[in-house]
């Protein structure tokens, strides 16, 4: 029975260790960077008939989507189609975008381990070598506690700080403060009601020692690069991150007759002008009923694209969600 017993937990050890190293959840090989610029951002009013329904985590519920609009530096979790959390997110540089396109979530990690991509700020660096494997406890590994593999060498990872949150930061990832990546790591473990005790993440979160879930079927997510949105029947401009020459008068009225807004009595002149309002990390909003009442550019205001600090979650008492499950 003892030798049984061993064997058993041996096979557990060897699969996690598969689970984390495995190709298809991040592996040494290069990112691609194909991109798919036409894809509406999911909170846009033509998605959502002019409202996103919020909604509380349905346990074992599941039906959940991860959708990240990069120029908006947003990240939104949905469940069955309505929104649970948005959080603000950095991404990659110009020289190193974030994939454009549809991805899955293959696995949540603890404490990840680090294999340096194939890719020329790698090859180049002094510090670690392509494919040599960089341990959580290794200062040179930049996960931080946690990523979500997202295939093809993208992740999503812990950011170094505030600091990361709307801007390019990263070689292609996207980046999450800490308290906002457990967050979102509850509502899956929740909502996929995936093998994992409370006492088996707090270790993780307290300690350095690994710990992985596999997602299966993966998480569907969505990243788009959508400059121009009406959400909630408000027009939303946000700068042009990655330069792709999106702002553009043409494209801001397409945008507005998409939305059967009429922009007729708008010149060429007004719209520049809004158009010049949204850079840098600044957004422009103007309702769309302003609009039409000729009041596009004294009606709307520019503001930061991250326009909060990050909720803060006590790391005594963890989440809501993690209070009400019950160890098995």
């Amino acid at each position: 029975m003892k030798i049984l017993l061993r064997r058993n937990i041996l096979i557990g050890n060897i699969s996690a260790i598969l689970l984390v190293f495995a190709g298809a959840f991040g592996n040494a090989s290069g990112q691609s960077y194909v991109q798919d610029m036409e894809r509406e951002s999911a909170r846009s009013d033509k998605l959502t008939g002019g409202a996103i329904e919020k909604t509380a985590l349905a346990a074992g519920g599941d039906n959940l989507k991860i959708t990240v609009n990069v120029p908006a530096f947003q990240m939104t979790l949905w469940q069955n189609g309505k929104e649970l959390k948005t959080y603000p997110i950095g991404v990659g540089l110009k020289e190193y975008p974030i994939y454009v396109g549809t991805l899955k979530a293959s696995a949540v990690i603890w404490n990840p381990p680090w294999i340096p991509p194939d890719s020329d700020w790698v090859v180049e660096s002094k510090k670690v070598k392509v494919g040599k494997i960089i341990r959580p406890t290794d200062r040179r590994n930049p996960l931080g506690k946690m990523k979500i593999p997202l295939g093809g060498g993208y992740l999503i990872h812990q950011a170094k700080g505030i600091g990361d949150l709307g801007s390019l930061v990263s070689h292609g990832c996207v980046r999450v403060l800490q308290a906002d990546l457990y967050d979102l790591a509850d509502k899956i473990v929740a909502a996929r009601e995936l093998d994992l005790t409370p006492k088996q993440i707090a270790r993780a979160e307290r300690t350095k020692k690994t710990l992985a879930a596999e997602l299966e079927p993966g998480i569907p997510v969505e990243i788009t690069y959508d400059t121009m949105v009406v959400e909630a029947g408000k027009l939303h401009i946000y700068p042009d991150v990655y330069d792709r020459k999106k702002n553009t008068i043409e494209n801001l009225r397409a945008e507005l007759r998409s939305n059967g807004v009429d922009a007729s009595d708008l010149n060429d002149e007004t719209l520049n002008k809004i158009l010049a309002r949204a850079v840098s990390k600044k957004q422009f909003v103007v309702s769309v009923k302003n609009i039409e009442a000729g009041r596009a550019l004294l009606g709307g205001q520019t503001i930061a694209v991250v326009t909060r600090l990050p909720e803060r979650k006590s790391k005594i008492t963890g989440s809501a969600i993690r209070k009400r499950r019950v160890s098995r």
